[in-house]
């Protein structure tokens, strides 16, 4: 199964929920960049509690995709999906750089969550799928509903399929690794008198063509300061727009 890098094409703060903070943005996915999951005969049995996960990168024990697999554990199929992973193992091909605001991990946990849904016939919603990953990342909900274009609200967990008009992008990732909870630290720190909830309802009816060709990169994402702030030397010109906490940025191609 294909996992999906996303962008945010505006991503406006409208307020915080105790530790969390509130938004108002347009996720699409970018379908140039994907990472690849699959299942596995395992050659050894394992617990069943944890994931056997292979992949061309360094996977720590605490993954993204482990939390999905437990709170998949918590649900009436328990035993089912148990028995499965300890004879079976998850084959993770990772393309989407780490630490860019392309949502590459939060994307893996929906692909795992959605091939086991499939793959062992549990039945499950989208929504009901949605509410298993609450706890798991707030991008998630985007990947798990599989829409090309969402606005996206809440936490992350309002998620409303967008009919919308995409012009080709490309998107460029530069050798910064942004700690999304820093960026949105130093926002809440020192941007937060900034909020403007009028853009934010304004760009939700917009489609993508329009908000990319008629506002600035600086309207569009209230992340760009605060990264700005801790990246001095990072610059965007003015057809560049940040995606998410960064540091990938995109632009319309050609």
């Amino acid at each position: 199964m294909k996992s999906y890098a996303k962008l945010n094409i505006f991503l406006k703060i409208t307020g915080t929920r105790g530790n969390y903070h509130e938004i108002s943005s347009r996720f699409i996915l970018y379908k140039s960049l994907f990472d690849k999951i699959c299942f596995e005969k395992s050659e050894f049995q394992n617990s069943g509690e944890d994931l056997d996960i292979i992949s061309n990168i360094k996977i720590d024990g605490e993954n993204i995709i482990n939390k999905a697999f437990k709170e998949l554990l918590k649900t009436k199929f328990k035993d089912k999906i148990s028995d499965f992973f300890k004879t079976h193992k998850v084959i993770l091909e990772k393309n989407i750089p780490m630490g860019a605001g392309l949502g590459g991990g939060s994307s893996n946990a929906a692909a795992f969550l959605n091939l086991t849904n499939q793959t062992l016939n549990l039945n499950f919603s989208k929504k009901e799928l949605i509410e298993i990953s609450k706890n798991t990342g707030s991008d998630v909900a985007f990947f798990i509903t599989e829409f090309e274009s969402a606005n996206v609200s809440g936490v992350g967990e309002i998620v409303e399929n967008f009919n919308d008009d995409i012009p080709n992008l490309e998107v460029f990732t530069p050798s910064i690794f942004a700690s999304t909870p820093e960026i949105y630290a130093k926002f809440r720190a020192d941007f937060m008198n900034k909020i403007d909830l009028n853009l934010a309802k304004k760009l939700k009816n917009l489609s993508t063509k329009e908000i990319l060709k008629k506002y600035k990169n600086y309207e569009l994402n209230d992340l760009l300061a605060p990264f700005q702030a801790i990246n001095l030397n990072f610059k965007l010109k003015e057809n560049e727009f940040l995606s998410g906490s960064g540091s990938s940025y995109f632009r319309i191609k050609g």
